[in-house]
């Protein structure tokens, strides 16, 4: 037995260098065996919580693909990294946890060297992958933002990052109208947003649908053609579609109420269109042989919306389209776009946000995703994108609220 009001005690841990700690106790008396019950509660309070050290986990690009991406290989799952939230440098910043992830095509373009030049920057070696994500602050150092606050935008397929100041003002805040809708947190990395954008722009900016026209969509069942296909029903448009499974094609007809739809895999691209006279909308995002199709089936003065070509990622530019001397004789519109570019236009943003969230929300717009839950899943998921395995749009869920 020993009497004392402050203990000081050294100490060495894996999780920290030498430090000190002070106990204080309340009554001057303290047997062994509560005293060192008390050390280990204080040791283990100061290695967990004051510290704030946590695991975090990552999707990492691991090495650069020359064909199809490969999980494990090119794109790995590692567990052996962590942060300390409480005492990260921020510069100014956020920490967010992160809650829901986009999976997009346009990933695979980003799978290249540093030094090849392309409308996106490409991922760096032995960096986690990036894109359009969702968070919750657990930190800020930031007058503009708060802890709990949800924001969207460009984060990283980690459990928490830390976005910089400047990195900061690319960052959306979910407003409380917004939340309210209470749509999952994935569909704000979805139809609610850049896949949403992209086919709200694509459609109106320069499809420029107008009623009883025909429109072809290639890619019907994806993020972005299943939402293209329900705006130009909306306008009062013919609406055909293309997919490359046979259940991806029912749900186009029975869900989306498409006119027409097809597995371009087992049809005749030519003959389904012909079956519908001239096309006054392509929105392409496939590319090569229903690029080719789509021209020869296209209406004079008929737009392509050119969003994407999926089919080329692979494959060496040993073959090109044969007839473009229809964009000639046609005197068609072919116009390419990447949304990024719309990113600080704040016109088109206002218009986006004020109308689609809603239709989702109220139904107008059904929306159907492929989550795939948890980081070490992601891998398999992002190569699953460039083979058609998804069913909608794709998405990794990191973790709940």
């Amino acid at each position: 037995m020993f009497a004392c009001k402050k203990l000081s005690l050294s100490f060495y841990s894996t999780n920290a260098s030498r430090q000190t700690i002070s106990i204080l106790f309340e009554k001057e008396k303290l047997c062994l065996t509560n005293f060192h019950q008390l050390i280990q509660h204080k040791f283990n309070n100061y290695s967990t919580k004051s510290t704030g050290l946590v695991q975090n986990a990552a999707v990492i690009f691991a090495a650069i693909p020359s064909s199809y991406p490969e999980a494990g290989k090119h794109i790995r799952y590692v567990k052996n990294r962590t942060i300390n939230v409480d005492c990260v440098n921020t510069q100014g910043g956020i920490v967010t946890k992160n809650l829901a992830i986009s999976i997009d095509p346009y990933m695979r373009g980003r799978m290249r060297p540093i030094g090849t030049k392309s409308y996106v920057e490409a991922f760096e070696l032995n960096q986690p992958l990036t894109n359009f994500f969702v968070g919750k602050i657990v930190k800020s150092d930031n007058d503009r933002y708060n802890a709990g606050q949800f924001v969207y935008g460009q984060g990283a397929y980690e459990e928490y990052t830390v976005h910089s100041k400047d990195q900061t003002e690319s960052l959306r805040i979910l407003s409380d109208e917004e939340l309210k809708l209470d749509l999952p947190l994935t569909t704000w990395v979805g139809a609610a947003g850049m896949s949403g954008q992209t086919a709200f722009y694509g459609l109106y900016h320069i499809g420029k649908p107008k009623k009883d026209e025909t429109i072809f969509i290639t890619g019907a069942s994806g993020a972005v053609g299943q939402i293209v296909g329900q705006l130009a029903k909306r306008e009062g448009l013919k609406v055909i579609g293309s997919a490359g499974t046979d259940d991806k094609v029912e749900w186009l007809q029975k869900e989306l109420c498409f006119d027409h739809a097809f597995n371009y895999k087992t049809a005749n691209v030519k003959a389904e269109l012909a079956k519908f006279g001239s096309l006054n909308i392509y929105f392409d995002n496939v590319g090569g042989e229903q690029l080719e199709a789509a021209l020869d089936a296209a209406a004079d003065h008929a737009r392509f919306v050119e969003c994407g070509m999926i089919s080329q990622f692979h494959k060496s530019n040993d073959s090109g389209i044969r007839n473009l001397i229809l964009v000639v004789r046609k005197r068609l519109t072919l116009q390419g776009f990447i949304i990024l570019d719309q990113a600080n236009d704040e016109n088109f943003n206002r218009e986006f946000y004020s109308k689609v969230p809603k239709w989702i929300a109220n139904g107008d717009l059904k929306v159907k995703e492929d989550v795939t839950k948890g980081l070490e899943k992601a891998p398999e998921a992002i190569v699953g994108i460039f083979k058609g395995k998804n069913f909608g749009k794709a998405a990794i869920k990191i973790a709940d609220d």
